[in-house]
């Protein structure tokens, strides 16, 4: 049986890591070193680290940082913002990185997924996709690519770009969904499945997660996904990595204790 993932996510703006609703409103959390150093310790399996800001600024990721984070935990990191070239791959992985995430430079650049995977092979090149519900002119509800921290709506069809996405060699994808992001009533099962559905590339769930329930509806309903990336819950101590692997072993789901 596979081995789900949980994996606390940190998303950095001037050096702090912050959280807010459907993309909105953003407050300050806390250090992201010492909270990276906490979910470490704390059972994650994984940690990913956002510059949320980096592309909306056309700036590079604070590497300082990063590196400060990646010398104080140990388990893999994945890292984006601000992901354009193979010189930013080259940057952040020299930093600490294990993976590089890329989300509004593969849509300027789709060749950069493909010339990367080529590169530091597939394992390393992960594709994040905000994407949120809009209305087509017939006004039937479809899933659009949204980009500089879901500011900007590219219109491109959302299903049809993680798959080209993961035919590019890409080799995990991380599914965010911008309806469901910080409300706390459960994952986008609707769109979680609607991906599962075109791809066998490593699906990560982010969006939504507001108790253990809605992991175990996650793993239940959708076993194609591979992981749970969650960070309100975490962040603001209504439950911790390890109590949440403890409740889902409890209910038959396959975790790393």
């Amino acid at each position: 049986m596979i081995t789900k993932r949980i994996i606390p996510c940190l998303d950095v703006r001037d050096g702090r890591v912050v959280k807010g609703v459907n993309f909105q409103g953003l407050n300050d959390v806390a250090s992201p070193v010492e909270l990276a150093r906490t979910y470490s310790d704390g059972g994650a399996d994984e940690l990913v680290f956002y510059d949320i800001t980096a592309s909306h600024e056309a700036r590079g990721i604070f590497t300082d940082i990063l590196a400060e984070a990646a010398r104080n935990i140990f388990i893999p990191l994945t890292v984006g913002g601000g992901i354009n070239t193979l010189d930013d791959f080259d940057r952040v992985l020299k930093c600490g990185a294990d993976k590089v995430s890329v989300n509004s430079g593969a849509i300027k650049n789709p060749d950069l997924i493909y010339d990367a995977a080529r590169l530091y092979g597939d394992q390393c090149v992960v594709l994040s996709v905000d994407i949120k519900r809009v209305q087509n002119i017939d006004g039937a509800t479809i899933f659009h690519v949204f980009q500089n921290g879901g500011r900007i709506d590219t219109g491109i069809d959302a299903i049809d770009w993680i798959k080209r996405g993961a035919d590019n060699g890409a080799g995990e994808l991380v599914i965010n969904s911008m309806d469901t992001d910080g409300v706390k009533t459960g994952f986008d099962l609707e769109l979680l499945s609607a991906v599962c559905a075109v791809t066998s590339v490593p699906v990560i769930a982010s969006g939504g997660a507001g108790c253990a329930d809605d992991f175990i509806e996650l793993f239940n309903e959708l076993p194609g996904v591979d992981a749970g990336l969650a960070a309100s819950i975490f962040h603001f101590g209504e439950t911790t990595v390890r109590e949440l692997k403890r409740t889902l072993r409890d209910n038959g789901i396959n975790v790393r204790l």
